[in-house]
């Protein structure tokens, strides 16, 4: 088995160049207000991300999963924190959470890299042996979105929502 990459800048520019190739964006930019996640901000879509301010590569997955799970015509309106844009419903949230569990072992990242020390409540470590364990938290959200289904999770059919 492949050694799952922990690097941070290894690791920022290959989930770029993931985002890029599934149409989400990702945006090199100065950011000098305060932030939900730092370093990080959504505009119209597109995630732009300030290198100096950026605390946790796995954010962008994060981020870029909200995104995805976004009907296409929503995708091109949110902006800023996506609590402004709209309240979020577990479902949602957990839509984005799995979404990017499915990217990180898509793109062979170590799941620490996106479920942090500091993220998720404190519960980035129950999350982690969730889905080691086959738990899919939030799954009937991606089938629904017709993004993925039980039989082949976590791979996908396709990465954004329709």
């Amino acid at each position: 088995m492949q050694q799952k990459l922990t690097g941070s800048k290894v690791v920022t520019e290959k989930i770029i160049a993931f985002l890029d190739s599934i149409g989400i964006s990702v945006v090199k930019t100065k950011i000098s207000q305060d932030t939900f996640l730092p370093g990080i901000i959504i505009n119209k879509g597109i995630i732009e991300y300030d290198p100096q301010l950026l605390k946790y590569p796995g954010d962008l997955l994060h981020e870029a999963g909200h995104i995805a799970v976004l009907a296409p015509q929503d995708r091109k309106k949110v902006a800023g924190d996506l609590r402004d844009y709209q309240t979020p419903s577990e479902s949602d949230e957990l839509g984005a959470i799995l979404w990017s569990y499915a990217a990180l072992t898509y793109l062979n990242i170590a799941p620490e890299i996106v479920f942090h020390e500091n993220g998720y409540k404190n519960n980035s470590q129950w999350l982690i042996d969730q889905f080691e364990n086959g738990t899919y938290i939030g799954l009937p959200y991606l089938e629904w979105k017709g993004m993925t289904d039980q039989q082949i999770f976590p791979k996908v059919h396709r990465w954004l929502a329709q």
